[in-house]
Parts: C-alpha cells; sequence; structure tokens
C-alpha cells in the first residue's frame, strides 16, 4: 500500500471541500528567501488539513520589498493580481503586471520584487512534496 493512501487512511478521509476565508490567514511579515521589506501574507493553504497536493498563498509585498531569489525543486507560479514587478529566474528578469503569470521551472533560481507606487499582490501556486515513505 502506497505510502500516501496509508497515510489517508489513518487520518479518515478527505473531507468533501474545505472553504477558507483569507481574512483568517493573514498576518504582516517580512517576505521570504531574504527578509526583503514587509509584506501582507495570507497563508491560504496552512487551513486545509493534511495531506494536501500543492500551496495556494497570496502575498501583497509593499513598497520596496521583495521575495529574495532561491532555488526551487518544484514548478512554481506567480500570478499578478495588482500593481507591478519585476520577476527573476536563473538570471533573466521580467516586468509583471496585473493579469499576468510568470511560471517557474524546477531547479531555478527565483525570485520577485515589487516595483512602483502600489502594492504588490500576487498568488503563488507550487506543488507539496509527496511524504515520505
Amino acid at each position: 500500500m502506497g505510502a500516501l493512501f496509508a497515510l489517508l487512511l489513518a487520518n479518515g478521509p478527505p473531507p468533501a471541500m474545505v472553504v477558507i476565508d483569507e481574512t483568517a490567514t493573514v498576518r504582516e511579515e517580512a517576505p521570504p528567501h531574504g527578509q526583503i521589506g514587509m509584506s501582507t501574507a495570507y497563508r491560504i493553504s496552512d487551513s486545509v488539513p493534511a495531506p494536501r497536493s500543492f500551496e495556494f498563498r497570496k502575498r501583497a509585498l509593499h513598497v520596496g520589498a521583495a521575495i529574495g531569489i532561491h532555488p526551487i525543486d518544484h514548478d512554481e507560479i506567480y500570478y499578478i493580481l495588482s500593481g507591478t514587478g519585476i520577476v527573476h529566474s536563473d538570471g533573466e528578469e521580467k516586468a509583471l503586471k496585473a493579469g499576468t503569470a510568470a511560471w517557474l521551472y524546477t531547479g531555478a533560481k527565483v525570485g520577485i520584487r515589487q516595483t512602483g507606487s502600489e502594492p504588490l499582490v500576487l498568488i503563488i501556486a507550487y506543488p507539496n512534496k509527496a511524504p515520505a515513505p
């Protein structure tokens, strides 16, 4: 029997769904990977019972803030809701604005920084690693 299946059985069946109000997940904190400036973090997927197969987060990078450059071991998506920013992946940089997404690939060194006079609000999604057997 697979480790994930055994874990599911041990915790009982998953619920039919989980509905999360982002206001229950909000906190002010320095962004990850360098703590450059401040941000408002909405740790939405933290409210989902384990096991969960991916992370879904919203973050507002305050003026001058950035998620520092860091290596990723999974694909990751930054989807911009409002504001402007610059995404970095393996030395290449591209401008982002509301309605654009950056798909970042496994093995890249990535980061994003806020630009302009408004906070950069984005959704970040990426898969979780399967639990160890």
